[in-house]
């Protein structure tokens, strides 16, 4: 009897290995309401993934037709969550995502906020990082 518990634990295991093996890689999604809310969720499926993203944005106070599905990267890689301010006092958020390293973001982070390159920005900067595991990471 104990040995049937045994193997069937070990089987039960077993299976719960083999299919966290077949996950594979997740996609990010964000959602906006512009000067709102917003919503970031990870996952292997596009149509749940932004439509997490989109039930987050209006947890934030939005209404669902104010939170657009602004991206969705898959896989996620490593991602960012950049706030851009226009000189005339407008401001924005742009998604960088599917980069392989954190070094990579960060290097995409300052092609996209080159004030040379963008001269109508007053300010640019990563607010929000996500690993390539999806865990959001302090910005700094």
């Amino acid at each position: 009897m104990i040995y049937s518990i045994i193997c069937a634990g070990a089987i039960a295991l077993m299976g719960i290995s083999i299919a966290q093996a077949q996950d594979g890689p997740i996609g990010i999604a964000f959602a906006e309401a512009p000067e709102q809310s917003s919503g970031v969720c990870t996952g292997q499926s596009t149509d749940k993934t932004l439509a997490c993203a989109r039930a987050k944005c209006v947890e934030g106070g939005a209404m669902a037709e104010d939170c657009l599905r602004v991206k969705w990267c898959y896989p996620a890689g490593w991602s960012a969550d950049l706030f851009v301010q226009h000189k005339e006092g407008i401001h924005w958020h742009e998604y960088l995502c599917g980069w392989d390293s954190k070094e990579a973001v960060m290097a995409a982070i300052g092609v996209a906020c080159n004030r040379q390159r963008r001269s109508f920005i007053i300010e640019c900067s990563a607010v929000r990082l996500w690993d390539d595991k999806g865990r959001e990471l302090e910005a700094n």
